[in-house]
Parts: C-alpha cells; sequence; structure tokens
C-alpha cells in the first residue's frame, strides 16, 4: 500500500527538526541523560543529570574526572545537591590516551600522542548544552578532580566568558600554564587540596618527577588568581571535618576584597590525600556553595 504524500512530508518534517526538542522547544527530560557533541570529527560523549521540573535558564555545572577515570554521576554525589538547589550536571568523557587513559589533555608526558583540543572541546561543550537543555549562558560552573582539576586551572586562562568560577579538587597548574597563559580577568577560584597528597603533590613538583611534568604548589597557584583579582587580605578559618576520628584538620583560606567582588578560596586538608576529598567534607555541597555566590540573573 502506498504511504500518501501529505504523510511522508509529515515525517520529512519531524525527521528534521532541530535537536533541541519539539518545534524548537530545548529538552526537558530528568534523571540522567545520555548525549554526543561533535568535535575534531569525534563524537564526544558526556552524561548530563537535570532534576524534576526543573525551570528554565536554570544553573550547569560541568563535572570533569580523573585521569584514568569516567563519566561517573555516583563517584561525585552532586545529584542531591542539584535536587536541592535546582540546577543541572554534566559529566563529559575524556578520550583515550595510547595507553588507553582516559583524560583531558593537559600536556601531560602519557599524553604525547593525544591531539584533543579540550579547551575548545569545553567551550563547545557548553554552549551546546546551554542551546540544547536551555541552560543558562551566565550561570555556567566547572569543577574537576585530579586531571579535571588541573584542566579547570587550563580553562580558567582560556574560558573566563564560559564559565562563571571554577573549583578543582586536587588540581595542579602546570609550569607551561603558568608562563605561558595569561589571565584575561579575574575568575573566582576554589581548589580543595590534601597536604598530604603525593600524587598531586601540595608543595608542587618543580623538576616533574612525578611522572606529570613540572608544576606548581598549590599555595602559589591560588595566590596567582587572587593577586590577579587584586585580593586585598586574606581570612584562615578551621572548618569541623566530617570525619573527626581520621585525624585530618581543615582551614579555609579566603582571599577577600578582589576586584568585582571576586574571592579566591583554599581548603587546605591538613593530611588529606589525593582524594574528591567526600570522607572530609560533602565536597559537591562545598563547590556549589562556592558557585552559588556567583549566580547571576
Amino acid at each position: 500500500m502506498k504511504t500518501p504524500t501529505k504523510l511522508l512530508l509529515l515525517l520529512c518534517c519531524l525527521l528534521t527538526l532541530p535537536a533541541t526538542g519539539t518545534a524548537g522547544k530545548p529538552l526537558r527530560q530528568s534523571g540522567i541523560t545520555r548525549g554526543t557533541v561533535k568535535h575534531q570529527g569525534l563524537e564526544r560523549e558526556y552524561l548530563l543529570y537535570m532534576p524534576d521540573s526543573l525551570p528554565d535558564d536554570a544553573p550547569l555545572v560541568i563535572v570533569l574526572h580523573g585521569y584514568g577515570g569516567d563519566a561517573d554521576p555516583d563517584r561525585y554525589g552532586f545529584e542531591a545537591v542539584a535536587d536541592a538547589n535546582r540546577f543541572a550536571v554534566c559529566y563529559p568523557r575524556g578520550e583515550k590516551n595510547g595507553a588507553g587513559k582516559r583524560g583531558w589533555n593537559v600536556r601531560y608526558p602519557s599524553q604525547h600522542d593525544m591531539h584533543t583540543d579540550d579547551v575548545a572541546y569545553m567551550r563547545r561543550l557548553a554552549r551546546h548544552l546551554q542551546k540544547r537543555y536551555g541552560l543558562s549562558r551566565r550561570n555556567t560552573f566547572c569543577t574537576g578532580m585530579s586531571n579535571g582539576g588541573d584542566i579547570a586551572y587550563v580553562l580558567a586562562y582560556e574560558c573566563p566568558d564560559v564559565f562563571a568560577a571554577f573549583a578543582p579538587v586536587a588540581g595542579l597548574t602546570f609550569e607551561w600554564a603558568y608562563r605561558e597563559l595569561d589571565a584575561k580577568r579575574p575568575v573566582p577560584i576554589c581548589e580543595i587540596h590534601g597536604t598530604a597528597d603525593k600524587t598531586s603533590m601540595w608543595e608542587g613538583d618543580p623538576e616533574g618527577t612525578g611522572g606529570w611534568g613540572p608544576y606548581i604548589g598549590v599555595e602559589q597557584a591560588v595566590g596567582y588568581w587572587a593577586a590577579v583579582a587584586r585580593c586585598t587580605h586574606v581570612r584562615t578559618e578551621e572548618i569541623a571535618p566530617r570525619n573527626p576520628s581520621n585525624g585530618h584538620r581543615i582551614f579555609l583560606h579566603r582571599y577577600l576584597g578582589g576586584d568585582d567582588g571576586v574571592e579566591v578560596w583554599l581548603y587546605e586538608i591538613e593530611g588529606g590525600k589525593h582524594s574528591w576529598g567526600e570522607k572530609d567534607m560533602d565536597t559537591a555541597a562545598v563547590v556549589w556553595n562556592f558557585f552559588s555566590k556567583y549566580l547571576t540573573r
């Protein structure tokens, strides 16, 4: 039986509707959604969590996994915080290097065979998510663990027009970035880092003996952004830990008085190792608390 001409035309129209949803409206699917963005000829994958009945123009937090990790919503504990505070959370998936390790290209020696431009990809991904799901361009934020924190620092240099604030966790500023890149403007940054981290060492690794390449110390990295913001003073307070029995003490150093209200924070976990910090604090809630200071309407 032949299909009527009008029906064929209708089917063609449906197949060519914009990816944003019916009649160009943003998608509003709650829970976890899988998606892809084409970049440099690759279909880059991500997971997106959206709470029920999320309003238009809701904030977006992009969470970047560590080296050898993967997009894993259960790892970072953001869903309950997103539900309570009405924002979306995206977990992109890094590409593999020649050794099969997923990650973000920050020029590790082990990434010599990677050619992905992850700075350009993050810019593209953010715009894709904002348009496809109707999320806020003004209130998009970036956090990441380890390698994800490393590239968060690079994005702070390169993409302050895309992200309103950054929260590296156990992140590093590499010497190549420190020497080659210039901050385009002050940006709010919150670093969470353990002083006993042997992977991303608190004191830095100027010789690159750890295998990641030379990088500066945590206090110097944070101090750079405090100087860019022209912060005038620092206040330090001790924070009650989630688990006092492990002997860790937490000190919050807040660099204040910066241009346009920009602050730079450093959570120093005394005795803390290389981790998301979830044994010492509700890291997702701490990160969102910082980001929420920079929400704009």
